[in-house]
């Protein structure tokens, strides 16, 4: 994705989007933490990406709009899918009323579950 998000005048750094949706993303019950995904260094920069230190990748497809990935572990007990969906409707809703974008796709990835200690 471009450095900034130009629109009518605004100029939202991608960094700022990725904060927000890592916070919506942090109030989903079932959510243990948002991780960084499981690829390892040498294929990020074989990619020409940088390590997406919050576990959340945003993207934008051909036509510019814009495509979230979220990588999560899950606590032990709750259904995947339903966090999920959760996770889903939450940073959709979060982009749509705190940034004014409608995001394409909201993709999320189950890395890990974590137990209880």
């Amino acid at each position: 994705m471009d450095e900034k998000l130009m629109d009518e005048g605004l100029t939202i750094a991608p960094g700022v989007i990725e904060t927000i949706v890592s916070l919506a993303v942090a109030q989903v019950d079932g959510v243990a933490r948002v991780c960084a995904p499981r690829l390892s260094r040498g294929v990020i920069s074989a990619l020409g990406r940088k390590h997406p230190a919050q576990g959340i990748l945003i993207m934008a497809d051909d036509d510019e709009q814009i495509i979230v990935a979220v990588h999560v572990h899950v606590f032990y007990g709750y259904r995947l899918q339903e966090v999920a969906d959760k996770i889903r409707l939450a940073v959709a809703d979060t982009l749509s009323g705190q940034v004014g974008i409608d995001a394409a796709s909201v993709d999320v990835y189950v890395d890990g579950v974590q137990f209880p200690e």
